[in-house]
């Protein structure tokens, strides 16, 4: 395949020709053939020359948050006897990610590596096939070259972005309810005990005194130290109320599960995940941000079946974290109903849109539908959270009372 260089060198060669034939200088007519089938012979080289070679992609790091920096290695490879020319390696990427990186690699020896290198910044969340890879080899004047295709990929995993919900954005800002907010969830580790009788040596301190003026016996309390906190992290991503994927509100909810998810793995809850489209299953940390960091919206209309199966995956000593848009009506009941088999809740609920870019009228509905959804949750024995898009999920963690929207906007 003829390269921009290649054709010019042949055009050149022509126009020579043609001069040469105008002034008459067989000399000059002998050179501008031999120009203009010098593209043709590179082509013939390159073409029935051997090309082997072996691709290897390295990635700095396979799981990263969004704005993370990632460099890409490939490793060429020349496998045959002979030098090579100069070689234009392309990585194709995901739209989101940017271009195609292309590399030149210059005439790499026999039987020997040559390295290239290139970065991507992801900046939002997801799940990018990076590859396939192609391989331009071209002769020493550049003027022909041979497409080579390597199906080579590599998956790069960004996931959602996740706040740090131990310590308040300021140390003069709601100090000491972030970790009582938190708290309100963790009641499932040492609340769970039995009672057995009192034995020589045991700490006084955990004589349980009502036990013993209900039975005359002196009991001690014994921490069940195999129960393991437990909790439960749902998600509404349906479309039609919380809007695409790569919203603003959208992937603020998906941020919000996953900052409280990772905050319950890290006190040592064994967690579950579910969503409009995904029934209740256990996950570890790597792959609980995994399924986050490729979840999408889902056009599914109702949420009842979704709160059926929460319904049936609830244990007492289990806490519920509900991350979604204000619920209304039998959606609101279905969410309460939900949540009586758990023990500590909370709902942590994203506006669908942003209140400040709305008309007047249209952000009083949304807040009055948020406030009252808020107060029916806070009546039926919840925590809530009412939370703007460009709010971060920190700065209400830390805030014991929902303050009016106009002045945290």
């Amino acid at each position: 395949m003829p390269t921009g260089r290649g054709v010019a060198v042949f055009l050149a060669g022509l126009g020579l020709w043609v001069a040469a034939r105008l002034v008459g200088s067989p000399g000059m007519e002998v050179v501008a053939i031999g120009v203009a089938a010098l593209p043709f012979v590179a082509g013939g080289v390159v073409r029935w020359s051997p090309h082997r070679f072996g691709i290897r992609r390295r990635l700095s790091d396979i799981r990263v948050d969004p704005g993370t920096r990632v460099t890409v290695e490939l490793d060429v490879e020349n496998r045959t006897g002979a030098p090579t020319s100069f070689l234009l390696v392309e990585d194709h990427l995901p739209p989101s990610l940017g271009r195609p990186a292309r590399m030149v690699v210059t005439g790499i020896g026999p039987r020997k590596t040559q390295t290239v290198r290139y970065t991507v910044l992801p900046q939002t969340r997801g799940r990018f096939r990076l590859g396939p890879l192609t391989v331009d080899a071209t002769d020493a004047f550049a003027l022909t070259r041979k497409r080579l295709s390597f199906d080579d990929r590599d998956e790069l995993i960004v996931t959602p972005r996740v706040e740090d919900l131990r310590t308040p954005p300021e140390a003069g800002t709601g100090r000491g309810f972030g970790n009582s907010r938190a708290m309100h969830l963790f009641r499932s580790g040492q609340e769970y005990y039995t009672m057995r009788e009192y034995q020589t040596g045991d700490d006084l301190r955990r004589i349980h005194w009502p036990s013993v003026a209900r039975t005359g016996d002196l009991m001690i309390r014994q921490d069940e130290s195999s129960r393991r906190a437990s909790g439960m992290v749902f998600l509404d991503n349906r479309k039609d109320v919380l809007g695409k994927e790569g919203t603003p509100a959208f992937e603020k909810a998906v941020s919000a599960a996953a900052s409280i998810g990772v905050l319950l793995l890290r006190e040592g809850f064994s967690l579950k995940i579910a969503a409009a489209s995904i029934a209740p299953h256990p996950v570890a940390e790597d792959t609980f941000l995994d399924e986050l960091s490729a979840i999408s919206d889902v056009q599914v209309r109702s949420i009842g079946p979704s709160l059926a199966n929460l319904r049936a995956a609830a244990a007492a000593d289990a806490s519920l974290v509900y991350v979604g848009p204000p619920p209304e009506g039998a959606e609101l009941a279905g969410v309460m109903r939900a949540g009586q088999g758990f023990g500590p809740r909370l709902a942590v609920l994203v506006y669908p849109h942003e209140p400040s870019a709305l008309p007047p009228k249209r952000q009083a509905e949304q807040e009055g539908h948020a406030t009252a959804a808020r107060l029916a949750l806070l009546r039926a024995g919840w925590d809530a959270i009412v939370l703007p898009p460009s709010m971060s999920l920190r700065d209400r963690w830390h805030t014991p009372n929902e303050r009016p929207l106009a002045r945290t906007v």
